[in-house]
C-alpha cells in the first residue's frame, strides 16, 4: 500500500469515527429531552413516590459494566493474535448482553406487579416514564446487540487482525455509549424520585 493509499483509508477511518460520535449526541440528546421531560413533570399531583425501584435494574447495571470490560479486551485480545480469546470475549459480550435484555423485562415485572402499568386506569406518570425510558433504552440495546452480532460474524470471517480493527472498534464504541447511557439512566432512575 503506497502513502495515499494510508492517508485517504485513514481519512475513511476518521470520518466513520466522527459519524458514529455525530449519532451517539444524537441518541444522547433523546435521553436528555426524556429526562428533562421527567423532573418537569415531578410536580404534577398524580406523581408516585411508593414506586420502588426494581432490582433486576440493579442487577442490570452490574451486567452492562461487565459487557462494556469483556467488548474492551477484545481489541486487546486481537492486536496480540489470540483470536479464541477475542471469540471467547465476543460470545461473552452478547450473553451478558442478553442477560441485560432479560433483567430489563424483569424489572417491568417487577413494576407491574407492584401495581403500575404503562398504561390504563393503574398507571401513572412515573410507572410510564419508567417504561418509556427503559424501552426507548432496551432498542439501542437492540441495536448494540445486532451490531454486535455483525461484529462477531466479521471475527469469524478473519477481518479483524492487528492494526485492522475499525468495524470492531466502531461497535465497541457504540456499546460502550449504551453501556454509559444506562448507568446514566439507572442513576437518574434511582436518585430522581
Amino acid at each position: 500500500m503506497d502513502l495515499t493509499q494510508g492517508t485517504t483509508q485513514e481519512k475513511i477511518n476518521r470520518s466513520k469515527k466522527t459519524m458514529m460520535w455525530f449519532a451517539m449526541v444524537s441518541m444522547a440528546m433523546v435521553f436528555a429531552g426524556l429526562t428533562s421531560a421527567y423532573v418537569v413533570s415531578k410536580s404534577r399531583k398524580d406523581w408516585a413516590t411508593d414506586l420502588e425501584f426494581p432490582q433486576a435494574f440493579i442487577y442490570s447495571i452490574l451486567v452492562m459494566l461487565l459487557s462494556s470490560v469483556t467488548f474492551f479486551f477484545v481489541k486487546k485480545a486481537i492486536e496480540k493474535g489470540s483470536r479464541s480469546l477475542a471469540t471467547g470475549l465476543l460470545l461473552l459480550t452478547l450473553a451478558l448482553g442478553a442477560l441485560f435484555v432479560f433483567l430489563q423485562f424483569e424489572g417491568f415485572n417487577d413494576i407491574m406487579n407492584q401495581g403500575y402499568h404503562f398504561t390504563g386506569p393503574t398507571s401513572n406518570i412515573v410507572s410510564t416514564f419508567m417504561f418509556i425510558i427503559v424501552v426507548t433504552h432496551l432498542a439501542h440495546i437492540v441495536g448494540g446487540l445486532l451490531v454486535l452480532l455483525v461484529v462477531i460474524y466479521n471475527h469469524f470471517k478473519q477481518k479483524y487482525k492487528p492494526g485492522q480493527t475499525l468495524g470492531l472498534e466502531l461497535g465497541a464504541m457504540y456499546w460502550h455509549f449504551v453501556d454509559f447511557l444506562w448507568v446514566y439512566l439507572f442513576l437518574f432512575l434511582y436518585f430522581v424520585k
